[in-house]
């Protein structure tokens, strides 16, 4: 995969951004004009596009995110700036290496990150969430009721139960998993013939990059896990607006 190309927006003009709008930060509503404009620009700098459909959509999400939060425990972000953008930027950042038309299952939904940003850029996903919480799963369906989505279903289970489920998909996704080994060893009994893993995660360190065994390029390399063989791809970004640098991996079975 290649890394994602530079924005049409240049990144001090995302920076440039937030300085416009500082004194409309503190008070912006999720679904404001502003709100919807940073998700719209930011998304540029991943080379992906979304209308005000979508960024419309994008305001329902985030509006029932935080009214549900107040119950359930959903998410520690609730600032209207960080959720679009450490929650619904950060969750377009793989849009682009996911082939479109493919089956997702987006382990440990939580809020429903990324699977739901997701689906709504990229509708001809066939997208499963799962969460071993019975009140988040309840939040996802209600969220897929409310914005009258289509091909993506949440269910409750947890993942080291996911091998009874006899489904199996194309792309397993995960922004919460705290070890590499046992996201692939969840992932792998539901992964499809020829499928890709792919985990988001913060700045890594380099004890976990020793550790997935990367090449000098600190780019690919190799990893065993479960006794078989992967290729893994490693993936530096930044969220825009903020410069907080992100890592996607993307993990293929090579025997």
């Amino acid at each position: 995969m290649e890394n994602p190309p530079e924005p049409s927006t240049p990144f001090s003009q995302l920076i440039g951004i937030r300085t416009i709008y500082y004194n409309k930060l503190i008070n912006m509503q999720i679904g404001s004009t502003e709100w919807k404009d940073i998700i719209i620009c930011g998304a540029k700098y991943f080379a992906v596009q979304v209308g005000s459909g979508e960024a419309g959509k994008f305001s329902i999400h985030a509006g029932e995110l935080i009214k549900w939060n107040s119950k359930t425990n959903l998410t520690a972000i609730t600032d209207p700036f960080e959720v679009a953008v450490k929650h619904f930027l950060d969750s377009l950042a793989p849009a682009r290496i996911i082939p479109p038309g493919s089956s997702m299952l987006d382990m440990g939904s939580g809020g429903g990150f990324p699977g739901i940003p997701l689906k709504i850029i990229l509708p001809s996903l066939s997208v499963s969430l799962v969460d071993s919480s019975r009140k988040k799963v309840s939040f996802l369906k209600h969220v897929i009721r409310t914005l009258g989505l289509e091909g993506i279903n949440a269910f409750q289970a947890r993942v080291e139960n996911l091998s009874e489920n006899k489904e199996r998909f194309d792309v397993v996704i995960c922004r919460a998993f705290s070890s590499l080994d046992k996201f692939i060893e969840s992932a792998l009994p539901v992964l499809a013939e020829n499928g890709i893993m792919i985990a988001l995660k913060g700045k890594i360190s380099y004890k976990e990059t020793e550790s997935a065994r990367l090449s000098d390029n600190e780019k690919r390399g190799y990893i065993t896990a479960s006794g078989l063989l992967y290729d893994i791809e490693v993936v530096k970004y930044s969220l825009p607006y903020i410069d907080s640098e992100r890592t996607l991996m993307v993990i293929k079975k090579l025997r």
